[in-house]
């Protein structure tokens, strides 16, 4: 790390709770409502993982959303998407679906059976008031068209959203500019990765172990650490011992009122009344 290579440090450490979602699915929720306003524009972050089936076969069945995006990333297994808008898709092992829900839709994300395993991440990312209600929108990005690199210390980062060194991720956002890399360290490393400033950022442990900062603060196995947002740090130092792999994800704050009630994310209590009654009168 370079003399202008200042770190930003962690903040706090978080461990995820445990939670039961959608038609049963066991999860462990890790960016809870409590951090909504810390962690701005992100709202909640969930990983998913199990060898047993019956943790998850059930999936989700149709529900709602409005006013925020999903991000599913899959590591292993699949997941079928159907919603209101006449769309489906089938996410495969290290792919991305990214979905605007927009002026709002109902979907359904259900796993499809593939060696029994399935472990992935679902990332809520709020829109800014004036997106709100455009039109729903999604993509599936397989896992073949995630531009992927190297770093000279041995690293492997797959590059999901934002840019890195001038090179652009699968999925780019104006309005919150999120990174979203998928970073695996080989042992005994250390490595640097810029952050925009200002951007508040996080970074979720999936696997192993790391050190985060010049404090060297360990962060284990699911485990999320919040990194400081001050104006002097340009990334975060990150060190292993051994082999590790943890999502770090930053985005531009959106500084405005949040007002949820479960699937609906919007800025007044007002527009979560509306969004009920369009949604209890079939018009998603």
């Amino acid at each position: 790390m370079s003399k202008q290579a200042i770190s930003r440090e962690v903040e706090g450490l978080v461990n995820g709770m445990e939670v039961s979602d959608g038609a049963g699915v066991r999860l462990l929720r890790v960016l809870t409502h409590d951090l909504q306003r810390r962690l701005d524009p992100f709202l909640m972050l969930d990983e998913f993982r199990s060898d047993n089936p019956d943790d998850y076969i059930a999936g989700f069945p149709d529900h709602p959303h409005r006013g925020f995006e999903t991000v599913t990333y899959m590591l292993d297994g699949r997941m079928r998407h159907r919603d209101s808008t006449g769309q489906e898709g089938l996410l495969g092992p290290g792919g991305v679906q990214w979905m605007t829900a927009g002026r709002g839709l109902v979907h359904s994300e259900i796993p499809e059976q593939q060696d029994g395993l399935m472990h992935g991440f679902q990332l809520w990312v709020n829109l800014p008031a004036k997106n709100k209600m455009i039109d729903p929108w999604y993509r599936d990005i397989p896992s073949a068209e995630i531009p992927e690199r190297d770093t000279a210390a041995g690293s492997h980062l797959r590059l999901i959203a934002g840019c890195v060194d001038n090179q652009p991720a699968a999925i780019q956002r104006l309005d919150t500019e999120p990174l979203y890399l998928d970073v695996h360290l080989a042992g005994g490393q250390s490595e640097f990765f810029a952050i925009p400033a200002g951007h508040n950022a996080f970074l979720y442990v999936y696997q192993g172990e790391v050190q985060a900062g010049s404090h060297e603060q360990v962060v284990r196995q699911r485990q999320m650490a919040i990194l400081t947002n001050d104006g002097a740090a340009s990334g975060i130092r990150v060190d292993s011992v051994q082999p590790a792999r943890f999502l770090l994800l930053a985005g531009k704050p959106l500084n405005e009122p949040i007002a949820q009630w479960g699937p609906f994310v919007m800025n007044t209590r007002a527009e979560l009344d509306a969004a009920a009654d369009d949604f209890r009168n079939g018009r998603f």
